[in-house]
């Protein structure tokens, strides 16, 4: 699914439910989850992160595109068949089109993580030092470079201030050593020759039939018409590194992991850089 796509349909998932294709019966009942509600599976986190999170958010908190769909009460009334079946279907007369490409198990992957947004999903705590970890993710791991942790760090990848909320401390730690990776939508990288010669280089936030959205390191933003295009190279390596297992002990992996769900707990200070942490 494309991002233009997901900013259309995600938006469109909660108009569909305002509307309640159930009735004010059905929809008010308490819903016993028709999947078992276990961590979320990585074919759920990896398809919502791709087609939801550029409008919910990696947390399903919302933005100015779209609603809160992890506090909703009223997406928390729907039953896990009745949200497979808005974004299966789709909603005719509305802006939510039918995702009928989806295969099962990406289907119900996203219930199931969208369950866990809600709380209902369980993580561990892993016996790491966060602090520690907090060191490694402005230092040695360099995550920062890319990834923001309250408001802190770099940008081109996506917030993990909250992303560590919904997850187990297991999920975290395979998530950060995966290889091979490959780029998600709205975290393609590529390079972009115009027809004046000019080069740029960066990550591709948004394309459709006619322009490319592209974001340079510096933080600017570039759209580029493909009528002004001389030459388009997208890369099939995500700029998140796969060389964590080689780069980190399994100490300092699980003092990492330690620090994002800490990080991740409302009741924890706001993080600030400061010299330590170089």
């Amino acid at each position: 699914m494309s991002t233009k796509r997901s900013t259309t349909s995600l938006l469109s998932f909660l108009v569909a439910l305002s509307l309640s294709q159930a009735s004010p019966g059905q929809a008010n009942r308490s819903h016993p989850s028709d999947t078992a509600l276990d961590p979320p599976s990585t074919t759920g986190r990896s398809t919502f992160n791709a087609s939801c999170a550029p409008c919910h958010g990696l947390d399903g908190s919302g933005s100015d595109k779209a609603v809160n769909i992890a506090s909703s009460v009223r997406v928390q009334h729907f039953t896990d068949a009745q949200i497979a079946s808005i974004i299966s279907k789709g909603v005719p007369g509305t802006g939510m089109p039918a995702f009928a490409e989806l295969n099962e198990k990406q289907l119900q992957g996203i219930v199931i993580y969208v369950r866990s947004l809600q709380g209902k999903g369980a993580r561990a705590a892993l016996s790491g030092d966060a602090q520690h970890g907090r060191k490694i993710f402005f230092g040695k791991g360099d995550c920062s470079s890319c990834h923001t942790i309250a408001g802190v760090g770099g940008f081109l990848g996506p917030d993990l201030t909250n992303h560590a909320a919904t997850s187990s401390s297991k999920a975290l730690r395979e998530e950060i050593t995966r290889s091979p990776r490959s780029p998600v939508p709205g975290y393609r990288p590529a390079v972009i020759t115009t027809m004046s010669g000019d080069r740029l280089e960066g990550l591709i936030r948004n394309e459709d039939n006619f322009s490319i959205q592209l974001q340079t390191e510096d933080g600017s933003f570039h759209l580029v018409k493909k009528s002004e295009q001389q030459h388009l190279e997208y890369s099939t390596s995500s700029l998140m590194p796969s060389d964590y297992r080689d780069r980190l002990n399994d100490h300092e992996l699980d003092d990492l992991v330690s620090f994002l769900l800490k990080s991740a707990d409302p009741g924890q200070a706001p993080v600030h850089k400061n010299d330590d942490f170089q």
